[in-house]
C-alpha cells in the first residue's frame, strides 16, 4: 500500500492530468464541417493559454498553417507554438510586457475582422493581470497600486475582478466588443468559485453584470486607498463595462472546457483505485483559509472519532478559492496559511493527514504549490523553534513547510483549476507520514 504521503500525491497529481489542456482542448474545436470562410485568429490570457493554444495547433480540424494570433501567459508558462505567438508576462501583478501585448492583442490582432472570421478565444486563471490595458486617463502604475492592496485585502476574486474589469480598456467584455463582428468562441478553464464565465480572467468576452459602484464598494469594504485618478475614473461611471444584454455578445460562444469540480472527480475515481471513499465536499470553497481549515479540521475529527458523517478509512476532497488577510511578514499563500491552521486544530491527531495545493503550481507568490502536514507536523515545527500560532499570524506557511521539507513543488503545471484539498482520515494506523 502506498503511504498516506504517496496517496496524496496521487490524487493531486489526478486532479491536475483531468485538467490538461492536451486533454480538454480537442473535443471543445471546430469540426471540419464548421471551419469559417474567413481568417482564423487564436487569442488568449491567462496561466494555460498557452498550452491551450499548443493543444489547438495539434488538434486543429483544419490547415493549422491558417492559424494566427497572440496568447499571453505567466513568465514560465509558456509552450512554444508553430503559427501562435506567446507572449510572457507578470501575474499576479501586472508589468509592462503584459500591457503592450494585451495592447497589441487590440490594436492589431482582432483589428479589422469581418463577419467571415472566427475569433477562438483561450482563457485561463491568470487572464486578468495579463491582459493589462488600463482604461483611458489611468496608468499601469495605477492598477499596479490597486492590484496589491486588493491581494493583500481577503477579498475574493469575485470582488477583485469586480474591481480589475472597471479600470480596464479589455476586460469585462471589451474584448469581445473589439472583435465585432467576427464570430467569438471562448473556451475556459475555469479557477474561479461557481465558474461564472464573467469572473474568469475578469470576462473578457463576456457580458458584465456590474457597476463602478460595486466596484466602489468593494474598496470601501477593504478600506483600500487608491489613486485620485482611479477613483475619479470609477465616481465619474467611465468605467462602466457592456452589458450582457449588448448585441456583440449574440456573435459570441462559451465553453467551460475544464473546471475545479472535473478536477476533483479525477481524483475521487483515483482514491477508489486505492482503495479508498473519497467524498467531494465543494468545488467552491470561500472565506479565509484559517477560518476554513477550522471547519474541515472539525470534520476530520469527528470521522475519525466517531465515524460520522463517513466512515474511516477515507478522503475529504475540497476546491474552491480561499483568502489570506496579509498582516504579519510572510508571503501568504491560501493552501499553506490552511495547512498551518488545520495543523494546530489538529494538534498532531495520529489518524489525520492532508494536503493542499494550487493547481497552477502557484500558491499566492511564491513558485510552489503548496504542502503537506501530518501527525508530527507540530512537533517538528516546535524542534525548529516554530510555533503554529505564531507562523499563523506571521502568515509564513511557505516559510515553515520549506524549514520542514513538507513543501509540495510542481513546476508550472500548465492548468489552473483552483485550489485542491485532500484530506486522509485513517483510524487503523498512526503512524506519521515516513
Amino acid at each position: 500500500m502506498p503511504s498516506p504521503r504517496e496517496t496524496l500525491r496521487a490524487l493531486l497529481d489526478a486532479a491536475l492530468a483531468a485538467a490538461l489542456p492536451e486533454r480538454v482542448v480537442a473535443a471543445h474545436l471546430p469540426t471540419a464541417d464548421e471551419l469559417p470562410a474567413g481568417r482564423v485568429i487564436v487569442i488568449g490570457a491567462g496561466k494555460a493559454s498557452a498550452a491551450m493554444a499548443k493543444a489547438v495547433e495539434d488538434h486543429w480540424p483544419g490547415d493549422p498553417a491558417r492559424l494566427g494570433g497572440l496568447v499571453i501567459t505567466r513568465y514560465g508558462h509558456g509552450v512554444a507554438c508553430r503559427h501562435i505567438e506567446i507572449v510572457e508576462a507578470a501575474h499576479p501583478v501586472p508589468d509592462a510586457a503584459g500591457c503592450a501585448a494585451a495592447h497589441r492583442m487590440l490594436a492589431d490582432t482582432v483589428h479589422g475582422l469581418t463577419a467571415d472570421d472566427l475569433v477562438l478565444c483561450l482563457i485561463s486563471g491568470g487572464g486578468s493581470a495579463l491582459l493589462a490595458v488600463p482604461a483611458e486617463g489611468l496608468s499601469l502604475t495605477d492598477k499596479q497600486v490597486v492590484g496589491r492592496a486588493l491581494l493583500a485585502s481577503g477579498a475574493t476574486i469575485a470582488e477583485i475582478n469586480c474591481v480589475r474589469k472597471h479600470l480596464s480598456a479589455i476586460k469585462g467584455g471589451r474584448l469581445a466588443l473589439a472583435c465585432q463582428p467576427a464570430r467569438v468562441l471562448t473556451l475556459l478553464i475555469s479557477d474561479v468559485p461557481g465558474d461564472d464565465p464573467a469572473i474568469i480572467a475578469s470576462g473578457p468576452t463576456v457580458g458584465d453584470p456590474g457597476s463602478c459602484a460595486d466596484a466602489l464598494a468593494v474598496l470601501a469594504k477593504y478600506a483600500i486607498a487608491v489613486p485620485d485618478a482611479v477613483r475619479a475614473h470609477l465616481e465619474s461611471g467611465r468605467g462602466e463595462t457592456p452589458k450582457p444584454d449588448h448585441p456583440a455578445f449574440a456573435h459570441c460562444e462559451t465553453r467551460l472546457i475544464a473546471t475545479p469540480q472535473m478536477a476533483l472527480e479525477a481524483a475521487a475515481r483515483c482514491a477508489a483505485e486505492l482503495g479508498l471513499t473519497a467524498h467531494i465536499l465543494s468545488d467552491a470553497l470561500e472565506g479565509e483559509s484559517r477560518d476554513v481549515a477550522l471547519v474541515h479540521a472539525a470534520l476530520a475529527r469527528q470521522v475519525a472519532g466517531r465515524g460520522q458523517p463517513f466512515s474511516s478509512p477515507c478522503v475529504i476532497l475540497s476546491g474552491g478559492e480561499t483568502t489570506v488577510t496579509v498582516r504579519g511578514t510572510g508571503s501568504g499563500g491560501r493552501n499553506v496559511e490552511f495547512l498551518v491552521a488545520l495543523a494546530k486544530a489538529l494538534n498532531g491527531h495520529p489518524a489525520i493527514h492532508a494536503l493542499a495545493a494550487d493547481t497552477d503550481g502557484i500558491d499566492g507568490a511564491a513558485e510552489i504549490a503548496g504542502a503537506l502536514i501530518d501527525p508530527s507536523t507540530p512537533t517538528r515545527a516546535a524542534a525548529l523553534g516554530r510555533r503554529l500560532a505564531d507562523v499563523l499570524a506571521d502568515n509564513d506557511g511557505h516559510g515553515l513547510f520549506q524549514a520542514l521539507g513538507d513543501s509540495v513543488i510542481t513546476g508550472p503545471t500548465l492548468t489552473n483549476v483552483n485550489d485542491f484539498r485532500a484530506i486522509l482520515i485513517d483510524t487503523s494506523t498512526d503512524k506519521p507520514l515516513t
